[in-house]
């Protein structure tokens, strides 16, 4: 029993040693097992995965074209800049294409009331200003310090009183408590009760307005948003001493009705905190900072801190409408030998034919005399000897002096050149004398005459344009030119029968045209 025994354990020894194996055989088989059905799991998730992405990608594709198709808006645009950083090379098909045509608010004339701030003391020569663009259709009002004497054929907008300031502090030495009133104007305006107002148009008595233009800018924005709109000035240190995110209040500005709204609810608080403040638009300014509105600028508004001749400013243009003229009694009249208002009366004639494209410029080369031709349409055409590009053309010459007299050309907010650098270079100004339109051919006829003044002594062997006496400038006025992308026309010189006379066309350019010799 004893060997049997033995032989037994031996064979359970042996039996236990095959059975270990067949454990680790089948537990190395439930490991390789388990492995591959992670693989496969690992696998089939990622190929879910990737094809979620896909879809996730077709999807937003579709998503941000049906909003594109519904909205048009600008936010489309920043959702596809968004998806670029997530969703790779492929995103950018999402990205919607600028429009035919820019989104524009149907503004008319009854939506806007002007606000005027004046003085008593100067109402009687300011008031010719107000004459020049104000219309009996329109609604406004004129704030003043106290009553004035008026005559019943004026054609002017409604006269008020400011209301009483007294009780607000105003510790500037530099300044005048008038700022005070001033500054409240928009908020006195809203306070009259107006209807089916959407905009709220801030001026000086001093500030001249091209109406039209000012319905071509507000037309651009959305009413019920808030908005205020206007311009810098031009003078580098009057920025820096103000701010540049201020709209200087002679040369205009526009708030939107909402953000009226808002501001007569804490404007009289508001400009409590500010007693230090110099004026009435830096008062307004810090009341849109506290509000969180920023401004939005516009070219066309001209504040013109500047003393001397403006043609170099206004020939010269920005591609933009104009809007405002403003410091009317501080530069030289528009156009030579006329009175400041005669000037802006002449000014005006233009503005009727085509306000649109008033002061915009046109640049053109005349070949056979190698002059450069700049044209400020309805004002001012420019004839100079030589080539000059049209990156200095299209920089305002410095016929005119900064608003702090010991600044220098270092101290505007722009680029600027000087007049002429080497004698042969003054320009020749022709001056607009008249307009006349052809109706048959829908086209505008301009009579510029030269102003003939001496001229420095020129050694260069070439023409002189002295032997022009007239340029007629044809154009065909452009209504809807600022509802497309900002161009300056391009000119062309047409033949003439006359050597004391010149033809150009000002026209939109054609497919491969620019301004080259």
């Amino acid at each position: 029993m004893g060997g049997s025994g033995y032989k037994f354990e031996d064979s359970d020894k042996k039996s236990s040693h095959t059975g270990s194996h067949m454990i680790g055989f089948r537990a190395t088989i439930t490991w390789v097992f388990l492995i591959m059905s992670m693989l496969y799991v690992l696998y089939s998730s990622n190929h879910l995965l990737n094809s979620q992405d896909c879809a996730t990608l077709v999807n937003i594709k579709n998503h941000l074209q049906t909003v594109t198709n519904v909205t048009g808006s600008n936010d489309v645009s920043k959702l596809g800049v968004q998806g670029k950083q997530g969703l790779g090379q492929e995103a950018k098909e999402v990205v919607p294409s600028r429009p035919q045509q820019f989104s524009r608010f149907d503004t008319e004339l009854k939506h806007i009331v002007f606000g005027i701030a004046a003085s008593s003391n100067l109402w009687e020569k300011r008031k010719e200003y107000i004459k020049l663009w104000w219309k009996k259709e329109m609604r406004g009002v004129v704030w003043l310090d106290k009553k004035v004497r008026m005559r019943g054929n004026e054609v002017l907008p409604e006269i008020r009183i400011s209301g009483d300031t007294r009780g607000f502090k105003y510790t500037n030495r530099q300044g005048q408590r008038s700022a005070l009133r001033i500054s409240r104007v928009v908020s006195e305006t809203l306070r009259l009760g107006m209807k089916d107002v959407r905009w709220f148009v801030m001026g000086d008595d001093d500030t001249v307005f091209v109406v039209e233009n000012v319905l071509r800018i507000l037309s651009k924005y959305d009413h019920n948003q808030f908005y205020y709109i206007g311009h810098p000035s031009e003078s580098h240190i009057q920025n820096i001493f103000f701010s540049y995110t201020m709209a200087f209040g002679g040369g205009g500005f526009a708030i939107s009705y909402p953000l009226a709204v808002e501001l007569e609810k804490m404007q009289d608080r508001c400009i409590q905190r500010y007693p230090a403040l110099y004026g009435s638009d830096d008062r307004m300014q810090a009341c849109m900072a506290e509000l969180g509105v920023p401004l939005t600028k516009e070219a066309g508004f001209h504040q013109y801190d500047v003393y001397g001749n403006l043609v170099g400013l206004l020939s010269a243009h920005p591609v933009a409408p104009l809007v405002t003229l403003h410091h009317l009694d501080v530069v030289e009249p528009v156009f030579p030998r006329m009175s400041r208002v005669k000037a802006l009366q002449h000014l005006f004639q233009s503005v009727e034919f085509d306000s649109a494209s008033i002061m915009q410029q046109s640049i053109c080369y005349d070949k056979d005399h190698l002059w450069s031709i700049s044209i400020s349409w309805g004002y001012v055409v420019q004839v100079i000897r030589g080539v000059m590009s049209p990156r200095e053309l299209e920089t305002p010459s410095r016929t005119f002096l900064n608003w702090y007299r010991k600044g220098d050309f270092t101290s505007y907010s722009f680029n600027t050149r000087p007049v002429y650098r080497d004698p042969c270079q003054k320009p020749f100004l022709f001056y607009l004398t008249t307009n006349r339109l052809h109706r048959d051919k829908n086209k505008v006829f301009g009579f510029y005459k030269l102003e003939r003044s001496r001229s420095p002594h020129c050694r260069w062997k070439m023409a002189s344009p002295d032997t022009i006496d007239t340029i007629i400038v044809l154009k065909r006025p452009d209504p809807v030119r600022w509802e497309k992308s900002p161009r300056r026309d391009c000119c062309r010189i047409l033949p003439s029968k006359k050597n004391s006379t010149m033809f150009l066309w000002v026209d939109n350019c054609r497919e491969g045209e620019m301004s080259e010799l």
